[in-house]
């Protein structure tokens, strides 16, 4: 068996990668929410200055990557690997910021996922020794997910009240062979489950039986307890699927106390009218890599388990009647 594996879907990084930087933007509705204070851009519209919503979309991630460079003092040529993806067609925010950035680029789709699964893989490639500094990074944008997997904004379609609205945001993290911050230590790999949820306004029942394996195969392979953690963080399972999540573990023995929380209940406030709350890429992006950082930089914070969400869906899938298969990928994040 492999050295650096643990149980069946647990990996231990032996040179733990060290989270060097981390950045956000995010829209202004997000801008507006309990979290607004801590993102380093609040865009003033949607727009942000480009002909469409996915060329706005396109220019977080590429911003968001050059302010994760920017406060380590690098530029890009001093990075060997950008790891990362989106949720559009053929992952394009993502393909055409690389396009500009000009770092060798390997493209990850992962649905809302994708910053777990991008700091999985950017810690392999550091911890393996192929690269001394890799940025992960991921982006989700409202109206461009509306266009492609729901409606056209400009129907004005009323959204179900298990609805999320899609984060704008976009989120950076630099992953660095040595340093002072913040170290990924274990990655848990999800594996894709699906109950046979088809409503695509209903993604936090779609994932959270994702979420619950995903959680409870770290903690079985690891031996630990969710108390041991000093904050549990799912991606964007919203109001309702956190609260799913919490009932489907129970069933399995596993409380989930104080301690658990979910970026999409924590980046909008009630009075916004999100209904269950926030969705998308940039949801789990952008509360990682700006306030959970910052309080662990603080020392508020010194063990977290991040586990981001994805529902694998595409407007294929839902006009041919599948269901929504889901997945979830977890790491473990120490303060030394």
């Amino acid at each position: 068996m492999a050295f650096n594996r643990i149980g069946f879907s647990t990996l231990k990084y032996l040179n733990m990668p060290n989270i060097t930087s981390g950045a956000a933007i995010v829209g202004p509705v997000e801008g507006k929410g309990p979290l607004g204070k801590y993102f380093d851009i609040v865009l003033d519209d949607d727009l942000w200055g480009e002909k469409s919503w996915e060329k706005a979309e396109s220019k977080m991630f590429e911003t968001a990557v050059k302010l994760t460079l920017e406060k380590a003092n690098k530029k890009a040529t001093d990075v060997q690997m950008l790891v990362g993806g989106d949720l559009l067609n053929q992952i394009i925010s993502a393909n055409f910021a690389a396009r500009t950035l000009q770092i060798p680029f390997l493209g990850l789709f992962g649905a809302c996922s994708t910053m777990a699964e991008s700091l999985l893989v950017g810690s392999m490639i550091v911890d393996g020794g192929y690269a001394d500094d890799v940025v992960c990074a991921t982006c989700s944008h409202f109206s461009t997910a509306e266009r492609q997997f729901r409606f056209p904004l400009e129907l004005g379609s009323q959204k179900s009240p298990t609805a999320q609205r899609t984060v704008t945001g976009a989120g950076a993290t630099l992953l660095s062979k040595t340093g002072n911050g913040p170290k990924i230590k274990y990655g848990t790999v999800g594996t894709v489950i699906d109950l046979g949820i088809k409503d695509a306004g209903n993604m936090g029942a779609a994932m959270a039986p994702a979420a619950v394996h995903t959680i409870t195969a770290h903690l079985r392979d690891l031996n630990r307890t969710p108390d041991e953690y000093d904050l549990i963080v799912t991606g964007d399972l919203g109001a309702l699927g956190s609260d799913i999540v919490r009932d489907l573990i129970k069933e399995q023995g596993i409380t989930l106390g104080s301690n658990y929380t979910d970026c999409g209940c924590e980046i909008f406030s009630k009075e916004q009218d999100t209904h269950c709350g926030g969705s998308g890429c940039g949801c789990s992006a952008s509360v990682l890599n700006t306030f959970i950082l910052k309080r662990m930089r603080e020392g508020v914070l010194k063990k977290v388990l991040f586990v981001a969400t994805g529902a694998l869906l595409s407007p294929t899938s839902s006009q041919q009647g599948e269901s929504i298969p889901g997945v979830a990928h977890a790491l473990t994040i120490e303060c030394d």
